[in-house]
């Protein structure tokens, strides 16, 4: 084992937030260095599925000293793209990378922290908790009721329909997940029902623009942390229901519906092999539409007032959605009409190795807009962390400025 060393900082997780903070730190003139668990990127080439694309525009993949360079800013990069992308930065940067050192622990310690790796021990001052905030997935604990022959997979897990049964599938989860991974398994000859609670429904395009484009020039995107009523709540708000394709095609629940996929409300429970599901599916569909028209409003207002109706496309609102009669409420999982379960349920960031007092009664990382409440502790990559776009990759501009400030000034203060 390797004696212990010793940096300022110590950044756990080489993706983009881990990067983009080395590029402001290195401009600060603090030492520091990056612990990476796999390669760069880790998470983006290792747990995405075969046809994933990022919900956001190439025009808009950007990061501290570093944009997309390509001839198709309006396309939408490949989790193959992006591990290129992000390896081409952190070579420009010259981050002082780790990679294939797993954190085991990060403790209190004189005057800072100790982190302990499976390569070593580091001192530091400072920590930034770049890790991810999708490490595990997010699955119900009554998942474990599920018949034996019924397989589950989560979307770390899934690659591609080919892995699973042949016979129908269940997708729990409405949000941009679940309702690309129904449309790729009902095309590949599975019967897929998707389950289905409070979602965000927007069009990939609006007025002839993508949909980020209006939502960065209202400024929707740049709404902090401490402007809104409720942060825990909004921290909770699923992501949009959007996929990037080259047509820039919207996929909602009524376009899954037109192509076969059968809708069911919000699993709720499954006793004895039977799945019961809420009768709040036309109420959350409803209120996904109010909310959409609500944007759309804005959009359009803030078209009038700029003047610029004349060099985008006339307005055109989606139809709202169809929500079937008299859904069941129920689906016996013990028939074998249903192979599989996909647990398109959300993630959660793992901070089992995180030995610090930090964590609320629901275990949550007590912190105020990324900055800990430890000294010296920051955390990277939250939805919503410090403004509504801090999940997507642009997020770490504004972002890692913020922290990077706060972390020099309290390494300018007295020890």
């Amino acid at each position: 084992m390797r004696p212990d060393r010793s940096a300022t900082t110590v950044i756990v997780g080489g993706g983009h937030n881990g990067l983009a903070m080395s590029k402001r730190l290195s401009e600060r003139g603090i030492d520091h260095v990056v612990l990476e668990r796999g390669a760069v990127a880790n998470s983006w080439r290792s747990q995405r599925w075969d046809s994933f694309t990022l919900l956001t525009p190439n025009w808009q993949t950007r990061v501290p000293g570093q944009e997309y360079a390509g001839d198709d800013p309006n396309g939408f990069m490949t989790g193959t793209q992006l591990v290129e992308f992000l390896e081409n930065y952190a070579g420009a940067v010259g981050a002082p990378i780790h990679e294939g050192t797993t954190v085991t622990a990060i403790a209190p310690a004189d005057e800072g922290y100790e982190v302990s790796t499976d390569q070593g021990t580091w001192r530091c001052r400072c920590v930034v908790l770049a890790s991810g905030a999708c490490n595990l997935p997010s699955v119900p604990a009554f998942s474990t009721a599920m018949p034996s022959d019924v397989e589950s997979v989560d979307p770390l897990e899934y690659r591609n329909p080919e892995q699973l049964p042949d016979g129908g599938v269940l997708i729990v989860g409405g949000a941009a997940t679940g309702v690309q991974l129904a449309q790729e398994i009902h095309a590949s000859g599975r019967p897929v029902t998707l389950s289905v609670g409070e979602h965000v429904r927007l069009p990939r395009t609006y007025r002839g623009r993508d949909i980020q484009h209006w939502m960065a020039a209202i400024g929707r995107l740049d709404e902090r942390y401490d402007e809104v009523e409720d942060i825990l709540k909004a921290r909770k708000v699923a992501s949009p229901q959007l996929v990037g394709t080259p047509e820039r095609r919207t996929l909602d629940l009524n376009e899954l519906t037109a192509r076969g996929v059968q809708l069911r409300g919000r699993l709720g429970v499954v006793r004895d092999g039977v799945a019961m599901f809420s009768g709040g599916l036309r109420n959350h569909c409803l209120l996904a539409d109010q909310k959409l028209n609500r944007l759309l409003d804005d959009i359009d207002e803030w078209i009038a007032n700029e003047g610029v109706d004349g060099e985008v496309a006339p307005s055109e609102r989606s139809d709202p959605t169809r929500v079937p009669e008299n859904a069941p409420l129920m689906l016996d999982l013990k028939r074998g009409e249903v192979r599989s379960v996909v647990w398109a349920t959300g993630f959660r960031p793992d901070f089992s190795w995180l030995e610090l007092p930090v964590f609320d009664s629901a275990g949550r990382l007590r912190h105020d807009g990324g900055v800990v409440d430890a000294p010296g502790v920051y955390y990277l990559g939250a939805t919503f962390l410090r403004r509504r776009k801090s999940s997507f990759i642009h997020g770490s501009l504004d972002d890692t400025e913020d922290l990077a400030n706060h972390l020099a000034g309290y390494l300018a203060g007295p020890l």
